[in-house]
């Protein structure tokens, strides 16, 4: 038995979920209010039997494991040990290979942190000047520094090391903790101390800032990397705002750690930071398992404004949406949120779109009038549209750059087809990503009527006729996607040969529970009705799609390729007419 298994065995799925949703029991089944969106009557099953849950309002399901890292921000092996942790279970056991710190190691350096914390909390509440600059100078209430945890580490040579070590801790795992420096004393001296967390809440690190005036020291220091602790993957404060980031439906990244605790002190608790401005693939996808709708609020200064523009092609990359808050007068977060709170709340929930600010920011430094303007804002904006993944969202930007540079479209589109890609390497898994993300109505809509088709397909073989005139390009979710075509290969499987349909055997599981809730006491000609409608509606979202794509392929295409997209056209008006035909 696996780690995984081991923790499906000692935890029960409707206890695991109960922890986060309201459950009642339904039958042989639980059923609560989705935490994934606000609806007021319950669509959220648990089903114990199957050990699986389905969201019916978003589409959303899977296991405990994959609950937990929806809810939770994390990734299959955070979910897989915070599990483990509350199953009681040794991950150690199931550690395989050499290299790399072992379970008990990490959770050596987890004990080391957590007492260096509290070490650092006790000399916070000791020492003045910390205390003045924490509750009056940066206006912090003390709830807020105790949610925050916040600390001071004393200017003392190795105060810290000398309390870990008469708690039994070696010299190696405080170091291998980053607390210690380079002479093997503290690390942090004399600095307001900053807990970093992981997304459920465990202390990985520090960010440490100077409170007195030293010429030549940092500002800020942070904990160099370690097992527990890489800036290029942590985002700051998400264990505190992943919450109110999965009820809002988009996460803010501000630039400043105290510009995220300010935040949350006022109310507005979506807000998190990277290590300063580094905007990396990795806190993006970490932000992309709770939203695909990112906003950035980095400051107005020259370092701000180049990693907003070094943030738009990431983006691209992940397959999230990237917008800017502009903060009127230049100022920072914690400015305004001390000035206005209100102003604050009000601007980030109208950012601008990435792109269009990229465009407007170029557009007032240039002279547009010129050629050398026109060329470079050009390069700038053809760049980022290059990475943009969706062909009718390129036209767009290619037609409206036309218009500002009063030059021919066909120009500009000659010019986007000499730039680089830089994210086809992934772009299909980032296109993957966001249909499995289904960031808005349409889509949901779209992927709820692919994944009651294939429900009613696999589980009434009858059915499956009305599958013959579709082909898999029409379904937008990988997992119905499988099914379909195991179902148009195997149109008379039913249900006997398990082994069959292993690739895919959780999402069946799925699919059965969905026609269980639905369709199971529906009577037979009903159904038939009811996946005809179905078939009905995919074929008319994939015709949709498909004739935009041809009219942007049309504004370019020679004779040839002309002919060729006509014949295309005929045929989806064919596949159209039977479809309402039939």
């Amino acid at each position: 038995m696996d780690a995984k298994d081991e923790v499906k065995a000692r935890l029960s799925i409707e206890d695991v979920i109960g922890e986060y949703v309201q459950l009642k029991r339904a039958g042989r089944n639980w059923k609560g209010l989705s935490p994934f969106s606000a609806e007021k009557t319950p669509s959220f099953v648990v089903s114990p039997d199957k050990q699986i849950w389905h969201d019916f309002s978003s589409g959303k399901g899977g296991d405990m494991f994959s609950f937990v890292m929806e809810v939770e921000g994390l990734d299959f092996r955070q979910a897989l040990e915070l599990l483990a942790r509350r199953a009681g279970i040794d991950m150690e056991q199931f550690s395989k290979g050499p290299g790399g710190p072992s379970g008990k190691s990490k959770e050596r350096l987890f004990e080391a942190l957590e007492l260096a914390t509290k070490f650092y909390q006790t000399h916070f509440s000791q020492n003045k000047i910390a205390l003045e600059y924490v509750l009056k100078k940066r206006e912090f209430s003390k709830e807020t520094a105790l949610e925050w945890r916040l600390g001071y580490s004393p200017n003392n040579g190795s105060a810290l090391v000398n309390f870990l070590k008469s708690k039994g801790f070696s010299q190696a795992d405080i170091k291998l903790a980053g607390l210690t420096n380079q002479r093997g004393s503290d690390m942090f001296r004399g600095r307001l101390q900053i807990p970093l967390c992981d997304p459920s809440g465990r202390v990985i690190g520090f960010t440490a800032r100077l409170l007195a005036d030293a010429p030549n020291a940092p500002k800020y220091i942070n904990t160099p990397s370690t097992p527990l602790y890489d800036k290029s993957r942590h985002v700051f404060g998400l264990h505190l705002a992943k919450e109110a980031i999965r009820k809002g439906g988009f996460a803010v990244l501000a630039e400043g750690n105290l510009d995220v605790i300010q935040s949350h002190q006022a109310g507005v608790r979506q807000v998190v930071a990277t290590a300063g401005t580094a905007l990396t693939e990795q806190h993006l996808k970490v932000l992309s398992r709770l939203t695909g709708d990112i906003r950035l609020s980095f400051d107005a200064d020259k370092a701000g404004v180049a990693a907003t523009e070094r943030a738009i092609p990431v983006a691209a990359k992940v397959g999230v949406q990237l917008s800017i808050i502009t903060i009127p007068s230049g100022k920072d977060p914690d400015e305004l949120i001390k000035q206005d709170v209100k102003v604050w709340q009000s601007i980030i929930t109208k950012p601008q779109y990435a792109v269009d600010w990229l465009i407007d920011r170029y557009t007032v430094q240039l002279d547009l009038g010129s050629a050398m303007g026109k060329r470079q804002l050009s390069d700038v904006v053809l760049k980022v549209v290059r990475q943009l993944p969706d062909p009718v969202e390129q036209d767009h930007y290619v037609g409206k750059l036309a218009g500002l540079l009063s030059v021919n479209k066909d120009a500009l589109n000659t010019k986007l087809s000499g730039v680089a890609d830089e994210t086809q390497p992934v772009r299909r898994r980032a296109v993957q990503q966001a249909t499995a993300r289904i960031t808005n109505r349409e889509e949901v809509e779209r992927a709820k009527a692919e994944q009651h088709l294939i429900a009613l397909t696999l589980m009434q073989p009858k059915l499956r006729s009305e599958l013959y005139t579709l082909g898999p390009e029409m379904f937008t979710d990988e997992r119905t996607r499988e099914v379909f075509e195991f179902l148009s290969t195997n149109p008379d499987y039913d249900g006997t040969d398990k082994a069959a349909v292993q690739n895919f055997a959780e999402y069946a599981k799925i699919l059965s529970l969905v026609y269980e809730e639905t369709y199971r006491d529906v009577d037979t000609v009903e159904l038939g009705y009811t996946a005809t409608n179905l078939k009905r509606k995919l074929i008319k979202r994939y015709v949709e799609t498909e004739r935009q794509h041809i009219a942007h392929k049309q504004q370019t295409a020679e004779s040839d390729e002309a002919y060729a997209l006509l014949l295309q056209t005929n045929e989806l008006n064919k596949l159209e007419r039977e479809s309402e035909g039939g």
